[in-house]
């Protein structure tokens, strides 16, 4: 390739990379959204689970959980409280229980007095271990829950964490679609009226599930892990102009939604501007950014006679091919640059 050429073709891609950013960062703005918890949605959403009883009473069931990690107490039962991270719901299992019981009732008292001292959450103890008679007392003065589950620390630690994960996962409300297409969760967006429920509408139709429309709500589960689904609100409605709004479940039956989807590509309709350099090889990967996590991205502009349906099924089993392992691009690519090696041009 031409040295001219192919410097033009690096700041095309640069280019498209910076507005490819820019998009990201103004279309998947993180919320932010008040959303501690109170003690009694812990004890409500986790009771069944963790088989959590009550051990003193109610009286702090309104104090908030502004976090969502946990905390073991061991260091502050010890006197050590200088990065006592009493904000945290504090979790009690045998290490802690076992050293109070080496300590006399004039030290647990002291020790108590100490950690209840903190505006905590609440105290959860684990293994069905006892709570000290110190403990409730003291609890029950500054009107703080303490919770009991015949679980182990490991697996209740396990559980909580995993709760309070998705409560304090970031989040936001992008205008878009998510289907299931074939087994691959793609978030559909694009410009309003460009036809992105249409094309949602065709999917199922074509026996896909679909996960939002219109309203999709995001949310981060892990450090590369994102989750669309509907809001409360529109739950499987579509809006489609001219027709106005139909109810996908009753239309197609259950088998055509899904309340949520791990998004793993997402793909931009767009109308088709001759000054745009479009992908044409799929030798380059692209991605974008959604709350922190890079996932696939594919431009897919729109013209007259292109059936997009067909195109976005094509775009899903070829991200499951690169998924296992295989791209076919690259090895077109690779297949061409031998047969030129073999037959060189004269």
């Amino acid at each position: 390739m031409p040295k001219k050429l192919k410097h033009r073709s690096r700041g095309l891609h640069a280019k498209l990379e910076t507005d490819l950013q820019k998009f990201s960062q103004e279309f998947f703005k993180e919320l932010k959204v008040d959303n501690a918890l109170t003690v009694k949605d812990l004890y409500e959403h986790n009771q069944s689970r963790l088989s959590l009883r009550i051990i003193n009473n109610k009286a702090g069931f309104k104090r908030k959980i502004t976090e969502g990690e946990l905390h073991r107490p061991g260091l502050a039962l010890a006197g050590f409280i200088q990065v006592f991270t009493y904000w945290r719901i504090q979790i009690m299992g045998n290490s802690e229980i076992t050293f109070l019981k080496t300590r006399s009732s004039e030290e647990r008292v002291a020790a108590f007095s100490t950690l209840l001292g903190f505006d905590l959450p609440c105290i959860i103890i684990t293994n069905d271990n006892k709570a000290p008679d110190e403990l409730v007392e003291i609890a029950n003065k500054n009107k703080v829950t303490i919770f009991s589950t015949p679980l182990n620390t490991t697996r209740a630690i396990h559980y909580l964490t995993e709760y309070l994960d998705q409560a304090f996962a970031p989040q936001t409300i992008v205008h878009g679609s998510v289907v299931d297409v074939h087994g691959v969760g793609m978030l559909i967006v694009g410009s309003s009226a460009i036809g992105k429920s249409e094309l949602a509408l065709d999917l199922v139709e074509r026996g896909h599930q679909l996960v939002a429309d219109d309203v999709v709500q995001i949310i981060r589960l892990g450090t590369n892990l994102v989750q669309g689904g509907p809001s409360e609100m529109l739950e499987h409605h579509m809006e489609i102009r001219g027709l106005g709004i139909i109810d996908i479940r009753r239309m197609f039956g259950i088998r055509a939604i899904r309340g949520s989807k791990i998004i793993q590509i997402v793909v931009r309709i767009e109308a088709f501007d001759a000054s745009v350099e479009y992908e044409r090889i799929g030798m380059d990967d692209r991605t974008i950014e959604i709350l922190g996590a890079s996932l696939p991205f594919v431009d897919l502009p729109i013209m007259p006679g292109k059936n997009l349906t067909v195109i976005v099924e094509a775009i899903a089993l070829n991200l499951k091919l690169k998924l296992l392992g295989e791209h076919p691009a690259k090895e077109f690519n690779d297949n061409l640059i031998r047969r030129m090696g073999k037959f060189p041009a004269e």
